[in-house]
């Protein structure tokens, strides 16, 4: 069970975030997340909305390992090296996250990720609700 807290009384507009999400169930952590594909190669090279969503793909499928998908979400923490990919990324996101029921998120601009081609690393952290009784 979820329960997200887009914008409580006296908190700033969001843009694409909850300021708070409660949850019961089994917490499942995603190591971060980075713009390869399965064969370990670089995807988008110097296109931040490609690699943001091939790093989506990546947490999907370590999500689905875990038995939990994107809407089991509560928590991303973005890694970008550039801010002025912060459109490209918010676009990107977009496609992949429920924009009714947004996960808390934290931003940081880093100087490096580990490979100086990527512009994006992301952790997400989910919750799958226990399952009911009956």
């Amino acid at each position: 069970m979820q329960h997200h807290y887009v914008r409580p009384a006296g908190s700033p507009p969001t843009n694409g975030y909850s300021h708070a999400v409660a949850f019961t169930g089994t917490t499942v952590v995603v190591s971060g997340q980075v713009p390869l594909d399965a064969e370990g190669r670089l995807v988008g090279e110097d296109d931040a909305r490609e690699q943001t969503r091939q790093v989506f793909r990546n947490i999907s499928s370590a999500l689905a390992a875990a038995g939990a998908t994107m809407s089991d979400v509560v928590k991303l923490t973005i890694f970008l090296t550039n801010m002025a990919d912060l459109p490209a990324f918010r676009q990107a996101r977009d496609e992949f996250i429920d924009l009714e029921h947004p996960p808390a998120s934290s931003l940081v601009q880093v100087a490096g990720l580990v490979n100086a081609d990527f512009r994006v690393e992301i952790e997400a952290i989910a919750v799958v609700p226990a399952p009911s009784a009956g």
